[in-house]
Parts: C-alpha cells; sequence; structure tokens
C-alpha cells in the first residue's frame, strides 16, 4: 500500500462517518465483514471447511509448490519489513519460494543487490516492479530500466527471464506482447477499492472501547480480518479471459506485501493525538482531536508526549503471505524448475487462508487418462472431457472466455468440451453465507486444429 494512497485514506477517515457498501456480487460489505460476529462466523466456517480436506492425488512428477510473487522488503521509504524477516515469516506460513519485487532505486541494482537463492529452506528469486511491470529477469537489466518498455521487456525476457502486467486495474488495455503473463489478482487493488473499511478501522483506533474490540478481533480472528477486503476480481480476469483466447498468458498473484500496515496512535498532548502507520514520519501523520474525537482522552490520561498509545498490526507477512499466494506444479523447489512452471503456466492462484488447496488438479481426459493439465496447450479432439479435483467441497466452475461453461458442487467436476477454448476452473468457498473466491487455475488451452492443405 503505497504511502501518499494510505495517507490520503486516514485524513478521509477522520473527517467521515462511513458505511461502505456490499461490493458487485457480494452480499456484505468489507467493513460489515470486520464485525466480530462475522467474523467468528467467518472462522467457523474455516475451520470446518479445514476438518473436512481430503488429499488428493497429486499429478505424476509434479509437486504443488506455494510461492509468492510481488513481495517487497527494504526497498523503499513506504516498506516496513526485512528480508530475514521475511525469510522467517516464508517459513511460518509453509512458503517454498518468494519472488521479490523491489522498486528500482537507481543506482542500486535490484538483481545483484538482493537475495537469489535457497536460504533456510525457502528460495528467493530477485526482481522488480517497475514500468507497470513485474520483472523477473537472470541477469542484471540496470542499463535497461529507463530505455523503452519494449527495450526492457526484450532485456528480461533473455535466457529465461519472465515479465508479468502489474496493476491492472490501471492499465486494462495494456498490450500484451512480449510477456509472460499478467497478476489475476492483486491484494493492494482490493484495499483501494475498501475506502470505507480503511476508514473504520482508523475510526476505531481513536475510540478506546473500539480499539480494545478491534485489539480482540485480530487477536482471535486474523486472517479473518486481514481478508474482509476480498473481491472477486472481476476487471483482472475479463482482461486475463480475453487475452488467453489468442495467447498463452500465465496468472500470477500479486501478494504485494510491505508489512506497513500496523496502524499506530501517538501522543501530541492530553488533546491530540497522530495517527499513521509504521512507514510515517510524524510529519506524514494525521493530527486528531479529542474534540472530534472525545474518547481520546481516556487514552491520553496519565501518557507523555510521544507515548504510542495504540499498535495494531495488521499485515505481518505471514498473514499476507496466508492472503493469497501462486501455487507452481513443479518437480523441485529449484528457481530454474519454478521458472519452467511458469512459463508453462503449471500454476493456480488461492487464498490460502480459507483452506490450503494444495493438490488442487485440473485436466483434460481423452480415452480415460489426462493428456493434458493446467497450463498445457493441446488441439481440440471431440470426447475430450474436462476433469477438475479439489481436497475439500467447494462450488467450482469452468469458465472460457468469461463465460461460465459449467458448475457443479463437492470435491469434482466433469464436463465434455464441446469446442475449442482457453478453459479454466475457479473454485469459490461458501464462509458465513457468502461464496468467496478461494481457487483460480491456470486455463487448459484447447486449440482448433490447423486446417488441412
Amino acid at each position: 500500500m503505497h504511502a501518499t494512497k494510505r495517507l490520503y485514506w486516514i485524513a478521509i477517515a477522520i473527517a467521515t462517518v462511513v458505511g461502505g457498501a456490499a461490493p458487485p456480487g457480494l452480499k456484505r460489505s468489507p467493513v460489515e465483514r470486520m464485525a466480530t460476529e462475522r467474523l467468528k462466523a467467518t472462522h467457523d466456517d474455516v475451520r470446518a471447511i479445514r476438518a473436512s480436506r481430503k488429499p488428493v492425488e497429486p499429478s505424476p512428477g509434479l509437486i504443488d509448490h506455494r510461492a509468492i510473487f510481488h513481495a517487497h522488503a527494504e526497498d523503499s521509504a513506504h516498506t516496513g519489513g526485512t528480508r530475514p524477516e521475511m525469510l522467517a515469516e516464508a517459513k511460518l506460513a509453509g512458503v517454498a519460494a518468494i519472488f521479490l519485487s523491489d522498486h528500482h532505486r537507481p543506482p542500486r541494482d535490484f538483481f545483484l543487490d538482493s537475495w537469489r537463492g535457497p536460504r533456510d529452506g525457502v528460495l528467493f528469486v530477485p526482481g522488480s516492479e517497475a514500468r507497470g511491470f513485474l520483472l523477473c529477469p537472470t541477469k542484471s537489466v540496470l542499463d535497461k530500466m529507463e530505455g523503452p518498455p519494449s527495450a526492457l521487456l526484450e532485456a528480461v525476457r533473455l535466457d529465461g527471464g519472465l515479465a508479468f502486467l502489474s496493476h491492472v486495474e490501471e492499465r486494462p488495455d495494456h498490450d500484451m506482447a512480449n510477456l509472460d503473463g499478467m497478476e489475476i489478482y492483486n491484494r493492494h487493488a482490493d484495499a483501494k477499492k475498501d475506502l470505507a473499511g480503511v476508514a473504520s478501522l482508523v475510526l476505531r483506533l481513536t475510540d478506546p472501547a473500539a480499539l480494545r474490540v478491534l485489539e480482540d478481533d485480530l487477536r482471535r480472528y486474523p486472517d479473518e480480518l486481514f481478508g474482509a477486503q476480498l473481491t472477486y476480481p472481476d476487471d483482472y480476469l475479463a482482461k486475463w479471459d480475453r487475452e488467453t483466447r489468442a495467447k498463452r498468458l500465465t496468472g500470477v498473484a500479486a501478494n504485494d506485501c510491505h508489512h506497513n500496515q500496523i496502524l499506530i496512535v501517538k501522543m501530541v498532548d492530553p488533546e491530540t493525538v497522530l495517527v499513521g502507520t509504521n512507514v510515517d514520519r510524524d510529519d506524514q501523520m494525521r493530527r486528531v482531536s479529542a474534540k472530534l474525537r472525545p474518547g481520546l482522552r481516556e487514552m491520553t490520561r496519565g501518557r507523555a508526549a510521544g507515548d504510542v498509545l495504540a499498535r495494531v498490526d495488521l499485515d505481518p507477512y505471514h498473514r499476507s503471505f496466508a492472503n493469497v499466494s501462486t501455487h507452481l506444479l513443479a518437480p523441485e523447489a529449484t528457481e530454474s524448475a519454478l521458472r519452467e512452471a511458469l512459463r508453462r503456466g503449471r500454476a493456480y492462484v488461492s487464498h490460502d487462508w480459507m483452506c490450503d488447496p494444495t493438490g488442487f488438479r485440473f485436466d483434460l481426459i481423452a480415452e480415460g487418462k489426462p493428456v493434458a493439465s493446467m497450463g498445457d496447450e493441446i488441439p481440440y479432439k471431440p470426447a475430450g472431457r474436462i476433469e477438475a479435483r479439489s481436497p475439500v467441497p467447494c462450488k467450482l466452475r469452468l469458465v472460457e472466455g468469461g463465460r461460465i461453461v459449467a458448475e457443479a458442487t463437492g470435491d469434482r467436476l466433469e464436463v465434455g468440451i464441446e469446442a475449442p477454448g482457453a478453459y479454466r476452473v475457479e473454485g469459490c468457498l461458501t464462509l458465513d453465507g457468502e461464496d468467496r473466491g478461494w481457487v483460480y487455475t491456470n486455463p487448459i488451452y484447447v486449440r482448433a486444429a490447423p486446417a488441412q492443405p
């Protein structure tokens, strides 16, 4: 979450009373989901779903590796986390690999001056979020970073490098030439949609009773609270569905973690506090008066200027990693194997806090056996069928070109394929009476057979 946008939200929050409407297609708004009874109901459903989990036989020769894309540490003034912190939290969250996305800060070279390779069981791959892309080169491209985008992308993709379109909500019509894929979900994009939810959190910080409830909710329901902003990424998926009809494009999740959402209230005097985050200087924080929020007087009583009166950590790395990740199917967790999985589209996006999706499968079956799986391209032949299998019962749907082709409820979906297309599967889980997106697979590309001469 970028500093200027964050401060804007805080300013608006203090000046307004918020409610917030439910986003299209959802039953409740993020503000409503943040109520204690809603968090508990969601938590209870998550526990029940996890308890129903059964292993799915993996694809032969492939292991399901949990990976993180669009991750920031020690790379900007608005990033609060460090790489050692990220490593420790990755181990806690069961993350196998992190594809870093350092902000470009010349003359620093993001490729040479970062971490690369395995560290205590977690693989790090250097990269950059720059010029609207996630860049994952295999060697330094510093001399191309300020040049034309086409030359930059060409340099990045040499020798097995990869490039993905980032922040699709800001560039929905961007040309996909010279790109290997795109983000199909972005955590920051959800946060930007939810001014009311962010505002409600800030208002709770400046009322003692509401603050105590927030702290208790965060202790008991941390993932549910952090996941309250989750929406269906319709704008991202619409572009992906359009583009994959003509071109293979691997979809990945943008975790966009910075560990910069530690909300802080700091005392100025008995009548005034500053509200901001762990990456704000005092002069960047918002001054709030007890005239506006009378409960502040209780918070400042007996305290001294400069004291931190409240500190609420919303986004430690392990919580961000559980919020959304990209699962890569590869024989081993090496950089070369994971790059190949990305290049081939052997990947799916998941909100792992709801339930561990490991083993989720999506295959094309012909003559009784799998002949293609997610990411594969295969000529269309009659009598083929799609089969998706989930480790827990959920609502499964087969999508092609933005159109729902088939739906099923349970741990399996089977449907015949009647025409060429780029077919992908979505899995939804019902939490507190709402169907919420859980898994988004990469497509199987069923292409029309070339005309016979």
